[in-house]
């Protein structure tokens, strides 16, 4: 779409509560309740990945590309195993008991993973005839422990009984959420698979992304899209709580607390938005494209206005990736008409095109120090660099005094070829189970991986 011009009546719409209120730490987030006595300062980061493993895989799951032998790069002391084989595996939640749930939002099923001692788990088909199911939480609220189930058009939950192999009635929660059914959209919509949370309070939050790259109808929907909408325990009206956030995934809250984080997928094949004398001004250079704008790992304040699609990150000014200044997008505020100066930064960028997923807080589990407190991110990967990114997972170490992330580690690499032409797997979410290893889904290799320190 090219410029656009947006008038008063929608700009004051749109961007009341950001013009408002500026960036802020997530301690500075109104009601919450600050770290838990866990978390440290996050000091010296642990090691990260450095140690070539191969892939230790189980007799009857060497299917392709587990026919070959497999490595990847984790730090010292760790190895990595095929827990199980679930094909195009995404979101992932581990139930109380250790069971494990897993998303195939292709063919509308949720499998339930059940550990085995000495053999590979057993696999059942929880549940199925769903509208792409994706995103999965456990949340116990007033003693009984809840599974949430984030459809395309909906989120529903069933109570959770150990043991169960199929899952009980559910009640839907939210309904009439927008997905590629709408008539206005005629079957496209590029991010309408749903990502969801559920705060200590039993509130929910759920992630409307964009329906396109860049385009100025998704503000102006009802819902609104690339926003994130919180409903009450047992669900109801929504209220928006946050725009700007093109595509949020990993939904997680700081343990113990009601700061909510988010992983950001920013838009791609942005113009040169600088009219200088490069000659370069509103043209799509890929090299320009390949570290602009980057991603995004953020916490999310209510009444939150995040930038797209009017405005991007940009990494190249003295703070780097974090706390980034935004830049005018050529596309749709060209002119300025929506000031950039009032949007909210994300707290720390990631290389442009990694395709950040699944986020995990370590504090509260059984993963080892010292990456204990910290949080974990699978990157799913570049489609359209020049050089691929991403196809990872990291680590960033958490500084309780600030509330922010430092410094990003590689934990986990090795799934692209070490000539960058060909990827046998596509990291998508991580958990942790309850005696400390870290679980990976992998949609491309159609995998389950543990992580775990020898």
């Amino acid at each position: 779409m090219r410029h656009c011009l947006l008038s008063a009546v929608v700009l004051l719409g749109l961007f009341s509560s950001a013009c408002s209120h500026s960036s802020r730490t997530p301690n500075d987030a109104g009601t919450d309740s600050g770290p838990p006595p866990e978390q440290t300062d996050a000091g010296t980061p642990p090691p990260g990945a450095s140690v070539q493993v191969p892939v230790s895989v189980p007799e009857g799951l060497r299917d392709f590309p587990f026919n070959s032998a497999r490595s990847l790069t984790v730090p010292p002391g760790f190895s990595v195993s095929v827990f199980a084989r679930v094909p195009e595996a995404r979101f992932l939640a581990v139930a109380p008991n250790g069971d494990v749930l897993v998303s195939q939002p292709d063919q509308g099923t949720v499998k339930l993973v059940r550990p085995r001692e000495g053999q590979p788990p057993e696999v059942f088909d929880w549940a199925t005839g769903l509208r792409r199911p994706h995103d999965l939480v456990f949340r116990t609220v007033a003693d009984t422990t809840w599974v949430y189930v984030a459809e395309t058009n909906q989120v529903t939950r069933s109570p959770w009984q150990a043991g169960e192999t199929q899952r009980h009635e559910a009640a839907v929660l939210v309904s009439g959420l927008p997905d590629s059914s709408l008539p206005e959209l005629q079957g496209r919509y590029g991010h309408e698979l749903k990502n969801i949370a559920v705060d200590p309070a039993g509130r929910l939050y759920v992630s409307i992304a964009s329906t396109c790259n860049a385009c100025l109808s998704d503000t102006q929907s009802t819902p609104e899209r690339a926003t994130l909408y919180r409903y009450g325990p047992e669900g109801g009206e929504g209220q928006l709580f946050a725009r700007g956030l093109r595509n949020a995934e990993g939904l997680a809250f700081v343990p113990g607390t009601d700061t909510l984080w988010v992983t950001v997928n920013a838009r791609d094949n942005i113009a040169y938005p600088y009219d200088d004398s490069t000659g370069q001004y509103g043209k799509v250079i890929p090299e320009y494209v390949d570290n602009h704008p980057p991603e995004g790992l953020t916490h999310v304040r209510e009444g939150g206005q995040y930038g797209w699609p009017f405005c991007n990150p940009n990494p190249d000014s003295p703070s780097g990736l974090e706390q980034m200044p935004f830049d005018r997008d050529y596309e749709l505020n060209r002119d300025g008409s929506v000031d950039c100066g009032k949007m909210d930064r994300f707290d720390q960028g990631i290389q442009a095109h990694s395709a950040p997923l699944g986020l995990t807080f370590l504090t509260g589990t059984a993963f080892p120090e010292p990456y204990r407190p910290g949080m974990v991110v699978a990157y799913h990967g570049s489609w359209n660099r020049t050089q691929r990114t991403g196809y990872k997972v990291t680590y960033f170490p958490w500084d309780a005094a600030s509330g922010q992330p430092g410094a990003e580690v590689d934990l986990v690499t090795g799934w692209v070829s070490p000539d960058g032409k060909s990827v046998w797997g596509r990291p998508v979410d991580v958990g942790v189970t309850a005696d400390g290893a870290l679980l990976i889904s992998d949609d491309q290799a159609g995998a389950l991986y543990l992580l775990r320190k020898q």
